[in-house]
């Protein structure tokens, strides 16, 4: 059983302003204008060749002059909510979208499986109660377990004479019950290489940065073709904090390659702090994981975060749109006094 890590109340979309502080910039014209005195230019004016004189008539002393624009104030406001809509575009408004969750790897989990020929044994039941052999009701539990394997990374090794990586680590758990499902008897040789299977994924958690790690080995047959005895590479995944749960669905009392080397089993999950079990049926295969998911037992993490969304863009079109206008405006104006000085 899991349990499902809390996670705060879903808010609901809503704007925001990345650097709202830009905001302030927007009372720096009228402030400036308060503070700093209007531009003055001097300039010279226009000589005439009589105007002393005509001062002396009219008794009054030439000065020193200046000329201040004036500025309209409907130009004013336009240049104020130009400036402004810059400003609010350096401000970053953004919109907040709906809060997304995800899952956040807490354990890696290694599965092992029995590929050999004895697997095809047709000793087990289905859920409908149909006999069938021995993968086929790996298959079927396994896929009921993988269901639950949410906040995991999942990998699945596949072993006969050989091991090979059939699924790397992964949490699409949808992926690994279809390459699950695509699995035969025999497809990687019909002896027994449990000891290789453990180092090939002793070798895939190295690059794991998780700190559960997790083995689940599922086998019917004693080591007949490792390299590696299954007692070695147990102490080699003990030193590297791997838990191997050994299951063991095999006949203790055959003999040859298809005897199940219980003492052997045991020993390999013993050595890691893991478990042995023994599965005469499907039921019992089924109560062994329901026990597994009880004694590994952790917190689903999840982190959540709201994707943005920036709207910049929006005021300073709408600035483009009132340039255009305004200098459109002054276009027209100018070429329609012009045409009237023409024609007068």
């Amino acid at each position: 059983m899991f349990l499902k890590a809390e996670l705060r109340p879903r808010r609901a979309e809503m704007f925001t302003l990345s650097h709202p502080w830009a905001l302030l910039l927007i009372l720096l014209p009228p402030v400036l204008r308060i503070i700093i005195p209007p531009y003055r230019e001097s300039r010279q004016a226009v000589r005439v060749p009589w105007f002393q004189r005509m001062a002396t008539l009219l008794q009054q002393q030439p000065a020193d002059g200046a000329a201040v624009a004036d500025s309209r104030t409907s130009e004013l406001i336009l240049f104020w909510i130009l400036w402004a809509l810059i400003v609010l575009a350096l401000a970053r408004p953004q919109f907040l979208e709906p809060p997304v969750s995800r899952v956040v790897p807490t354990r890696d989990l290694m599965l092992l499986v029995d590929l050999s020929g004895s697997m095809e044994a047709q000793d087990f039941t289905n859920s409908r109660g149909e006999t069938v052999d021995r993968l086929t009701a790996v298959k079927e539990v396994l896929d009921d377990f993988l269901t639950r394997r949410e906040g995991d990374r999942v990998g699945l090794i596949v072993f006969g004479n050989a091991a090979f990586v059939q699924v790397p680590f992964t949490q699409d758990l949808d992926a690994s019950r279809a390459l699950l499902e695509e699995t035969a008897v025999r497809m990687a040789g019909p002896r027994t290489a449990f000891g290789d299977a453990i180092g090939l994924g002793i070798t895939l958690f190295e690059r794991s940065e998780v700190e559960h790690r997790v083995m689940i080995a599922l086998t019917d047959g004693n080591d007949t073709g490792s390299k590696v005895p299954p007692s070695q590479a147990a102490r080699i995944a003990r030193d590297n904090d791997i838990v191997i749960h050994v299951v063991g669905v095999g006949d203790p009392s055959a003999t040859g390659e298809e005897k199940l080397d219980e003492e052997a089993l045991t020993i390999v999950a013993s050595t890691t702090g893991g478990r042995y079990f023994h599965a005469a049926d499907r039921d019992q295969l089924e109560e062994i994981y329901i026990e597994l998911d009880r004694i590994d037992t952790r917190e689903v993490e999840a982190e959540t975060y709201r994707p943005r969304t920036d709207l910049f863009h929006w005021p300073l079109a709408t600035f483009m749109l009132f340039g255009l206008v305004f200098h459109g405006g002054l276009f027209i104006k100018r070429r329609s006094e012009a045409r009237k000085l023409s024609h007068g």
